[in-house]
């Protein structure tokens, strides 16, 4: 789990090589950032630090530099970027690499050295000796999207760097409200904890007060409404949301989204699908699966038929100029309702 290695890294108990893979970027770059900050000082990092791109420098000379002893401390930190000789890819840049001497150096790291090996590709080639080799003597980790338990106890563990607590209340609507998104969620509890530094104590209340919704959620709470049968609510929340500029058409592709994924999760929970299989299957966040089940069971297959039937036609109806956007989504509303 990726709290418990950057839980370690806090803790100065470093491995000496970390591999970091994967298409959440935000994990690559908070695991990067929390080794380099713990790991040297800002006055040492013109000396014992260097990031390589391996699009343009070849490994061998980032290995020369990671077995080069530091100056004036007691570690080197060397990024390495960009390592498509990982993946099965074939690599589209000039640069030839000696993997060999990559090889070598992971047998036998340099003890003053964290090397950090850090890919934005989701999957890497298992089958290669060097991957073989870094999941033996290395740190991997893997960044992908938390589950919903990981990503509360991230919320928990971020609020109480900033020296608060957030209750589990708080918590829960804070996903709610904000999304799974790891920035957003970052830059609104640094919101929140700056807010609540004399009580150092977030709950509901202040969550409720201060987060932003993101357009994504402003739209399942639009839906929300409506599963409800509070129209008048929903149309108030859609009209916020122009006044806020929010584009009608992304409004629409949100809204289809959202009901084609209320359809999946109810045919595949049908199928007996458990929660992360369905995220798995739909390529989305587990707690978003968990939150459309719960709309899911006021929808049967017919109404769901339905509802996407009206957002195409609505789509093209937009799009071809018979009727003027933000009137089509109103109209679909209402239809909803009707439903």
């Amino acid at each position: 789990m990726v709290i418990d290695i950057w839980k370690k890294i806090e803790n100065a108990r470093f491995s000496p090589i970390y591999l970091v893979y994967g298409n959440e970027s935000f994990i690559i770059n908070e695991t990067r950032q929390r080794i380099i900050s713990h790991a040297i000082t800002e006055e040492e990092m013109d000396f014992n630090f260097s990031t390589y791109d391996l699009e343009e420098t070849p490994v061998e000379v980032a290995i020369e530099d990671a077995e080069t002893f530091p100056f004036m401390g007691e570690r080197r930190v060397v990024i390495l970027q960009n390592p498509i000789f990982l993946t099965s890819e074939k690599s589209k840049g000039k640069v030839e690499h000696n993997v060999k001497r990559l090889e070598d150096y992971i047998q036998s790291p340099a003890p003053y050295t964290i090397l950090v090996i850090t890919a934005h590709y989701e999957k890497l080639d298992e089958r290669k000796k060097i991957m073989k080799a870094l999941k033996k003597a290395g740190e991997v980790v893997e960044a992908k999207k938390l589950s919903e338990q990981e990503l509360k106890s991230w919320i928990r563990e971020r609020a109480t760097t900033h020296g608060v607590q957030i209750d589990e209340e708080a918590v829960e609507l804070l996903i709610n409200l904000a999304g799974t998104n790891l920035m957003m969620l970052t830059q609104e509890l640094d919101k929140l904890s700056l807010y609540a530094s004399d009580t150092n104590l977030v709950d509901a209340a202040v969550v409720e007060k201060l987060t932003s919704r993101s357009l994504e959620q402003n739209i399942f709470a639009l839906v929300d409404k409506v599963v409800q049968r509070r129209t008048d609510e929903a149309l108030r929340i859609y009209y916020d949301l122009l006044k806020q500029n929010e584009e009608p058409l992304k409004i629409l592709a949100i809204l289809a989204g959202q009901f084609r994924l209320i359809y999946g999760v109810k045919e595949l929970s049908r199928r007996g699908y458990g929660q992360q299989k369905i995220a798995t299957n739909l390529k989305v966040h587990p707690f978003r699966v968990k939150l459309a089940a719960g709309q899911a069971k006021h929808f049967d297959d017919a109404q769901l038929s339905r509802i996407i039937d009206l957002l195409s036609q609505g789509d093209y109806e937009i799009k071809s100029g018979k009727i003027k956007k933000e009137l089509m989504i109103e109209l679909f509303l209402l239809k909803l309702h009707a439903l």
